[in-house]
Order: C-alpha cells, then sequence, then structure tokens
C-alpha cells in the first residue's frame, strides 16, 4: 500500500468516524457465497508527552518530548468459518520490505480457517505466542510503555499457526480463534503452535544478508484458564542463527506468566529465561515482571509494575529495574463492571500517568549493543522518566 492510499484510507475513516456517535468499532454485515458475513473496522491513537531524564537527552534543551506510540487501524473480516485480518500501524516506517515478507506499517495480516474452538489455523503476518504481556493489545496495558523485557519477545512473525482456546470444560468462554491475548476469560486449556520466517522484528534477533543464513522458527504456547480468577500460560520459542550469520547462535526463550483478575484488582507475574540473544553465545537474560493495579473510583485505576532483569555479557553480569507508578483515567467510561472482559471496553478513551524509577546497574547494562534492543526507545530507562498518554479507542 503506497502513502496516497493511505492517505485515503485514513481520509475516509476519520469522515466515518465523524460522522457517527458510537465508540464501538464499525461494522457491517451482509452475505457472501450464501454465508452470513461481517466486516468490523477498528483503531486506536496513542498520543504520549516524556519528561525527565531517563526519557530526553540530557544534552538537549527540551523539557518535554512529544510524540505517539501507536496510530494504528485495522478490519477484521468474518464468513462463515472463514476468518481475516489487517491491522496498520501509521506511526512505522513503510519504505523497506524486510525479512518478515512485509513492510514494517504492516503489524497484522493473516486469514484463518475456525473449525471448531479446538482448531483453528491462520497464515500469515500474525503475532507470534511467546510473551504473556506481548499478546496483551497495546491498548489495554496496566502502564504506557510493555517495559524491556518486550525485547525478548518474537513480536510478529509470517508463517503458519495452529490455534485451540477453551477446551475441556463445556466450551463456555466468549472466544472466536483471533484473540492472541487473554482478555475474555474461560474455562480450560488452549495452545498455540507455530512455524515461521525468522522472527526478525523482535530486538533478540537480526536481519540476515545471505539466504544461507536464513531459516525457520518455532514456537508454541499452553494455556490454563479459570475464568477471570487465574491465566496461565507457559510458552517456548527457537529462532535460528539470531545474529543474521550461519555461524551465529540461535535465539532461545523461555515465558512463564500468570494473570488473576479478582474484582476491582488485577494482579500478574510474568518471568523470561532467554539465551544467545541476538546470535551471540553468552548474551543471556532472565527478568521478572510483576503488576498489580486496583480501581479506587470507578474511573480511577491506580498501576505499579516492577521489571527486573539480570544480564550477562561479556563476562560481566547487570542487574536492573525499571518500575512505573500509574494512575489511570478512564474517561467516559462504558459501565461500572470490574470483569476482565468490561475492562477492554473502559479503555477506549484512557489517560495515563506514569513516574518510572530506573535503579540498578543501569551504566552496565547493553552499553554495548545497539538501540535494536535498549535505549531510548521506551523500552528501557536508565534514569527517571515522567510518562503521560491519550489514548482514543474505537
Amino acid at each position: 500500500m503506497n502513502k496516497s492510499n493511505m492517505i485515503k484510507l485514513a481520509t475516509g475513516l476519520a469522515f466515518t468516524l465523524l460522522s457517527t456517535n458510537s465508540l464501538s468499532a464499525i461494522s457491517w454485515e451482509h452475505k457472501n457465497a450464501g454465508a452470513d458475513a461481517k466486516l468490523v473496522m477498528f483503531g486506536f491513537s496513542q498520543i504520549n508527552a516524556d519528561m525527565g531524564d531517563g526519557a530526553i537527552d540530557k544534552d538537549s534543551d527540551s523539557k518535554v518530548k512529544f510524540g505517539a506510540d501507536r496510530i494504528r487501524l485495522g478490519w477484521k473480516y468474518f464468513s462463515g468459518k472463514v476468518v481475516g485480518k489487517v491491522f496498520l500501524d501509521f506511526n512505522q516506517a513503510t519504505d523497506k520490505k524486510e525479512d518478515t515478507g512485509f513492510r514494517r506499517v504492516m503489524k497484522d495480516a493473516f486469514v484463518g480457517y475456525n473449525f471448531n474452538k479446538n482448531l483453528q489455523i491462520k497464515a500469515g503476518l500474525i503475532k507470534t505466542p511467546v510473551g504473556m504481556g506481548f499478546t496483551i493489545p497495546g491498548w489495554n496495558l496496566d502502564v504506557i510503555k510493555r517495559g524491556f523485557d518486550k525485547k525478548l519477545a518474537f513480536e510478529r512473525g509470517t508463517g503458519l499457526m495452529l490455534s485451540g482456546r477453551d477446551m475441556g470444560f463445556g466450551h463456555n468462554g466468549k472466544v472466536n480463534g483471533l484473540e492472541m491475548g487473554h482478555e475474555r476469560p474461560w474455562k480450560g486449556f488452549g495452545y498455540d503452535i507455530m512455524i515461521a520466517n525468522q522472527t526478525t522484528r523482535s530486538g533478540a534477533v537480526l536481519e540476515s544478508n545471505k539466504k544461507d543464513s536464513e531459516g525457520n522458527a518455532y514456537m508454541g504456547r499452553v494455556m490454563f484458564d479459570w475464568g477471570q480468577e487465574l491465566h496461565t500460560e507457559l510458552s517456548y520459542g527457537t529462532s535460528p542463527m539470531a545474529g543474521g550469520t550461519k555461524e551465529s547462535e540461535d535465539y532461545n526463550v523461555l515465558n512463564f506468566g500468570i494473570d488473576s483478575h479478582l474484582g476491582r484488582s488485577n494482579i500478574k507475574f510474568e518471568y523470561y529465561d532467554v539465551e544467545n540473544i541476538q546470535g551471540r553465545k553468552g548474551w543471556d537474560m532472565q527478568t521478572t515482571a510483576v503488576t498489580g493495579t486496583y480501581y479506587v473510583t470507578d474511573a480511577v485505576e491506580l498501576a505499579v509494575k516492577d521489571i527486573r532483569g539480570s544480564e550477562k555479557l561479556e563476562g560481566r553480569t547487570s542487574d536492573v529495574s525499571n518500575t512505573y507508578l500509574g494512575v489511570n483515567i478512564h474517561l467516559n467510561p462504558v459501565n461500572a463492571k470490574m470483569d476482565r472482559s468490561s475492562k477492554r471496553k473502559r479503555n477506549r478513551h484512557k489517560v495515563m500517568i506514569n513516574y518510572v524509577v530506573a535503579g540498578g546497574d543501569t551504566d552496565t547494562f547493553n552499553v554495548s549493543n545497539n538501540e535494536n534492543f535498549s535505549g531510548k526507545t521506551g523500552s528501557f530507562y536508565r534514569d527517571d522518566a515522567i510518562l503521560a498518554q491519550y489514548q482514543f479507542k474505537f
């Protein structure tokens, strides 16, 4: 899609938004080959204002740095058991075609077929099933940034995925096969199995310039849920020649996560254990992330997220932390319900304010690496920072 067509599409969508009073996704229903079909359009934007030495270069005269994390527009299509999804990020560069086969502006672009809740098949550019926090949609986060552990996930990859949800206890969840997060609770098991190209969108895997340094990545995830109160998942993956050369090591990642939603409060725990980041033997890391939120009123939520990492690199061990202290203000909340599914709807209009406390060996953590993995990219703060964001979603 060239820039001219993207501008036309965005303009058309803006006109549609201005002509409707609904904050819900826009949908059209029709018949396709005799089957009921539906096209759903959705999107969101996140506008940021950052302050503090952790967010602004100390040599800069700026007091506030404005920007946007995500400016996204997408559509889903359902026709019988056939599904499809396209998701674009207008805040990404569009001029380069990556190893994935897609330009960076493309976040998701896949087709699928739902046999039943036990088996869905998807093919194309898909969010990979490694990392509990990463699979949660960017508009449904508890604090503004995902954190530096997001770079350890495989991000998105091009390939084939088999999935199942809500298995084993009577199929009581409202799932449709497109979910990669766990905002819609169920009771029972779930799984994802994926084979993909090299996962070069990950900060832990470099793009190759030679065909003999390419290969397939393999990953899988198993989940067990028990309604609102418990979500657990365990995932593992490997991406070959992660340094972009035939001599580089494979990147291996193990992830474990727990999410418990209890009325007005929510608690999450996540753990990464990875080795051979960017194909460098011995560049290993373990991280833990603990998140807690609590609604003090129907519209005001307090949030704390503590991310800690221990890195082994070039014979040195560095231990760091980024702790987010936040308040989330839900403007015009759609309801007063506090269950996990309803929170997705409450996030349509939201103001988030975070104070990030940086601690540990911030001077030595990742200092020999480039900005692709760490630095002033929102992934890791070497000093304290103040972050603010306004989010609109339809």
